[in-house]
């Protein structure tokens, strides 16, 4: 039994620890991110991939497009266009016909225009302009021909009427422009000269219906009015009577002091004149008892009112003189002086006169305030009594109002209705409409059907369309591996590395030259398969699910390369069914080899190539056994390896494809592990899984997996990688030098 535990393989779906010490960082952290809504590698190699397709669709649809440009029939179309007015046209200085229309309106109302351009009843009003049932066109000639026989020739009129509009409407097309008042009419048709009487027909036709709208609302407008102004004078006429009945019954009398002013009962002005007094007289009692509380406790000689009073000046002047004589009388003479007793009671009879003046003055300040009271009292019954009186009326007004209300908007609803009436009687014979011919159509001169260059738009947009599809279908069903990505994602293995794809006349030169691109993806493969080995005596295999895939030349190159390296190898040819070492080496198949050595017919020494690198044995298959199935399944080829196993560092087998043989599926339960070859772009997803099974189902160990022959652009990816390879290759050979 071998010892497997020296270089088990990572279970599949892992990736391998040990494949990750060679990735750069970029690759692990690609590994972790998340899935991209778009890839642009898997886009960029699906391109490339299926760019042959996509070529010859995309072209296929540019010359159908052509094709069917130059089998249609040309189509032109003739153009008018009309003026909208927003606002209506003046019919009487100061006045409109229409009111002026606002700009939210006016789009919708453009909007309602096109719609009203095509539509039935204007499409008719032009087939009878037109006399087209009678004059038919040769472009409608074709109508006739589906006549019904049991139709008679008015019945057949009438559904020919139809039929012809139908079709016009079919052709005519209005264009809104936002922000702008000129509708444009336009009509195709493949006559030239009959889209050009159609749509001047239809512009024609537009305009007048739109003045003849504008009549018969005119009209319809007097008639409605000369009904509301009947209804309205009857209503009035009930009205006033009413509120004429209803003021005699309750005794309310209007008065009015002029134009201005409101009407007023003549309850409600006495209340007026009455509050006013009262308040006239409240203001002059108020003063009058300011007046009077104010000089109550004040002596009446000290008034300003007996100041200022002449009597009282009077009467202190003649006292100042008697004082003055009796002043000079006393220095000459005693009081006891008859002059001077006269001359005092003189003063005392003008002292008394004053103190009576001041009294007299004073009482009549107190009889003001009493007067006043005495009058505010009397008028503020009188203001209560018609307070009262007023209030009752005002219970009977509130009902009058509703009366006279409802007769005065009668009154103003008629004087509006008879404004209208006249407005209207002056305007009834002026045609208003908002519709103005700009610009008759003319002949067109060119078609605008077909477009070649819109069709070939549209057929490389469908010819884009149908190439992505097909390119998609044909990825969908495609299930061949290509990338690195697609190769561990996909079998579950690692990827131990990939050769880029040379060409058959390119290998020897690449193989000779160790710095090209091929060596270097080997050195890169044998690195990490050494890794794996920790320990002299591997024994491995190399494999592949169908032929031609690479195996051979890998088996040759790393066995080259381990030897290189200082490990002992041997590699044998086991393929049983097809060798290819002798051929890969140049040389003779000789008598002896592997075959003979596992018979014991000959000892390996006698059959090992000569003359190739040190360190390195080469044993070739030599005759083609007849029964290589019991040659492989008997006891001799896994005691033949134990036996070998200590005198090589490593012993690489090349053995037959896996897929219908059961060669490599024998041979992979004597050795310690299994390398898989897969050429990308070649081989399918599904014979790798199914050979890879296979091997697993023996007891097989699947060490990893070599992508051989690979494409970057294929897979989607750029050139980078391979780039770096000859920039390094070219400066190691310069250093070299």
């Amino acid at each position: 039994m071998n010892d497997r535990s020296i270089m088990q393989a990572p279970e599949p779906g892992r990736g391998g620890v040990w494949v990750d010490r060679y990735l750069p960082v970029e690759w692990e952290e690609s590994q972790s991110a998340g899935p991209k809504l778009i890839d642009a590698d898997v886009l960029r190699g699906m391109l490339f991939r299926q760019r042959w397709l996509i070529a010859i669709t995309i072209a296929a649809s540019l010359v159908l497009g052509v094709v069917v440009t130059m089998l249609m029939t040309p189509v032109y179309e003739a153009k008018a266009s009309i003026v909208v007015s927003r606002d209506g046209n003046i019919v009487v200085e100061g006045q409109e016909l229409a009111p002026v229309m606002p700009s939210n309106e006016f789009d919708n109302y453009m909007e309602t225009q096109g719609v009203v351009i095509q539509s039935r009843s204007l499409a008719y009003e032009v087939v009878d302009a037109l006399n087209l049932v009678e004059e038919t066109p040769l472009v409608l000639k074709d109508i006739d021909e589906s006549r019904p026989d049991e139709a008679d020739d008015a019945e057949w009129a009438e559904i020919k009427r139809t039929d012809l509009a139908t079709i016009l409407q079919s052709s005519v097309t209005a264009d809104v422009p936002r922000g702008a008042r000129v509708l444009t009419i336009g009509v195709e048709s493949e006559d030239p000269e009959f889209a050009t009487q159609v749509v001047n027909a239809y512009a024609e036709a537009y305009v007048r219906s739109d003045a003849r709208r504008s009549l018969e609302a005119n009209q319809y407008a007097q008639e409605y009015l000369q009904e509301q102004i009947a209804q309205t004078r009857e209503r009035l006429a009930d009205a006033e009577i009413a509120a004429n009945n209803y003021a005699r019954q309750s005794g309310i009398i209007n008065q009015q002091t002029s134009e201005e002013e409101s009407s007023q009962t003549i309850t409600g002005a006495n209340l007026v004149s009455i509050n006013d007094t009262v308040t006239q007289l409240r203001a002059q009692r108020i003063a009058a008892e300011q007046r009077w509380r104010a000089v109550a406790n004040i002596p009446a000689a000290q008034l300003p009112e007996v100041q200022r009073s002449p009597a009282v000046q009077g009467l202190q002047n003649e006292k100042l003189q008697l004082e003055t004589e009796l002043t000079e009388l006393r220095q000459r003479y005693n009081d006891e002086y008859p002059p001077v007793i006269q001359l005092q009671a003189q003063i005392a009879a003008i002292d008394q006169k004053i103190a009576a003046a001041s009294a007299d003055i004073k009482a009549s300040i107190r009889n003001e305030f009493v007067i006043a009271q005495r009058q505010e009292q009397a008028l503020s019954g009188e203001l209560e009594n018609a307070s009262e009186e007023t209030l009752a009326e005002q219970d009977r007004l509130v009902e009058y109002s509703v009366l006279d209300r409802e007769a005065q908007a009668l009154r103003d609803q008629l004087e509006s209705l008879l404004d209208r009436f006249n407005l209207l009687s002056a305007a009834a014979n002026v045609q208003s409409g908002m519709l103005t011919k700009l610009d008759d159509a003319i002949v067109p001169i060119s078609p605008i059907s077909p477009n070649l260059l819109r069709n070939m738009l549209i057929a490389l947009i469908g010819g884009i369309g149908l190439a992505a599809g097909l390119a998609l279908v044909r990825e969908v069903l495609d299930d061949k591996l290509r990338s690195l990505d697609e190769v561990e994602e996909k079998l579950g293995h690692p990827l131990l590395g990939h050769t880029p794809y040379v060409d058959e006349d390119e290998i020897e030169n690449q193989e000779a030259n160790q710095f090209s691109a091929l060596m270097e993806a080997y050195s890169s493969i044998r690195s990490t398969v050494d890794f794996t080995l920790q320990r002299d005596g591997a024994v491995i295999q190399l494999t592949s699910s169908q032929a031609s895939e690479g195996k051979s030349t890998t088996a040759l190159i790393l066995a080259d390369l381990f030897a290189r390296s200082g490990r002992k190898t041997l590699l044998v040819d086991a393929d049983l069914r097809k060798p290819s070492i002798a051929r890969l080496l140049h040389v003779e198949r000789p008598q002896f080899g592997f075959v003979d050595v596992l018979a014991g017919r000959v000892d390996l020494q006698s059959a090992l190539v000569e003359g190739t690198r040190e360190n390195l044995d080469i044993l070739t298959l030599g005759p083609i056994p007849a029964n290589p199935v019991e040659m492989l399944s008997s006891y001799r080829l896994r005691d033949w390896v134990e036996r070998n196993r200590k005198e090589y560092g490593l012993i690489i087998f090349d053995t037959s494809p896996v897929l219908g043989i059961a060669d490599a599926p024998l041979v992979s339960r004597c050795v310690d592990s299994t390398i898989f070859i897969v050429e990308a772009n070649s081989v399918n997803f599904g014979q790798v899984r199914t050979a890879l099974r296979r091997i697993r189902s023996v007891g097989g160990n699947i060490l990893g997996i070599v992508l051989t022959k690979y494409k970057a652009i294929q897979a989607g990816q750029s050139y980078d990688y391979q780039y770096r390879y000859y920039q390094y290759a070219k400066d190691n050979a310069v250093e070299k030098v």
